[in-house]
Formats: C-alpha cells, structure tokens, sequence
C-alpha cells in the first residue's frame, strides 16, 4: 500500500490535481520496474518558484527556481517501503516550461510527477547511458498513462 500526502502551499495550483497526481505517481511506481516490499509514504509538495528556489539552494547548492526536486529517503537498490521520500514541485517555472516547450499544463504536471518518482526509486540522468534508460522508463509510463511521448521535440530534464 501507498499512502502518497499532497499539500498545495504557495503558488495559483489549479483545483483538482490531487487524483491526477496520484494516478501518476502509483503508475510510475508499478511500471518503473520495482515492488513495494511492505507499505509505504511519499509527500508531495506543490509550491511556488521562491521556495522551490530556496530548496534548490539548501539541498542542492543551486540558486536557482527549478521545476521538480526529489529526495529519496531509501536507497537506490534497497527495498521500495516506508517512508520513500518528497517531490516538490514549482509552479511558475512549470507553467514557463509549458509554454517554452508548447505542451499543455496536464502534460508536463505528470510528467514531472513521474520523473520525481523515478527519481526517488533510484533512477538517474547523470550519465549519458543512465539518461536514456530514465528517459524510456518515463516516456513507457506516459504512454501507459495516455499521453504523447514527453521527450518528442524536446529537450531532456
């Protein structure tokens, strides 16, 4: 069982995302090719570029908004189970990416969702070879969720 929290603290999210983002995050987790091995959280925080930004610089040493961070609480290879970890999500460089890049709001929100995810069940894309296994996983879940594939024409995250 996943428990997943999604709190809405700053930004003008709109109504509703609640059960789209859970279908995205419980889908990334059935396809992304591990199991629960007992029950387990993940918090989800939906907040604005000014505390994404202070995020990034705290966690990360980057001064700058972003539109996802994930920080996994278990290991990479260890046993997907209790608390699994946060994704937060900016919502002024989201709705910039959606533009730049074209595609609707929906699209990229689960999108990010499901990068998180991944994230937070050890997939990375510092390598080269470790970028097109992540992306592949991403662009099957997208699919599986009904949307285009979200690196077609654009650039990687």
């Amino acid at each position: 069982m996943l428990e997943i929290d999604i709190a809405v603290e700053d930004g003008d999210w709109p109504e509703g995302l609640e059960p789209l983002a859970e279908t995205a995050l419980r889908t990334a987790l059935e396809h992304s090719g591990r199991q629960l091995a007992g029950p387990a959280e993940l918090s989800v925080l939906l907040t604005d570029d000014a505390h994404q930004k202070d995020l990034n610089r705290q966690w990360r040493g980057k001064d700058s908004a972003t539109n996802v961070l994930s920080f996994p609480q278990i290991e990479p290879d260890g046993p997907v189970m209790g608390l699994l970890g946060d994704i937060s999500l900016g919502y002024e460089t989201l709705v910039r990416e959606t533009v730049e890049l074209e595609k609707p709001f929906e699209h990229h929100f689960v999108h990010l969702l499901v990068h998180g995810m991944l994230h937070i069940l050890g997939f990375d894309h510092v390598s080269e070879n470790e970028a097109l296994v992540m992306e592949a996983r991403e662009t099957d879940i997208m699919r599986l969720l009904g949307y285009p594939d979200p690196y077609d024409g654009t650039q990687p995250l």
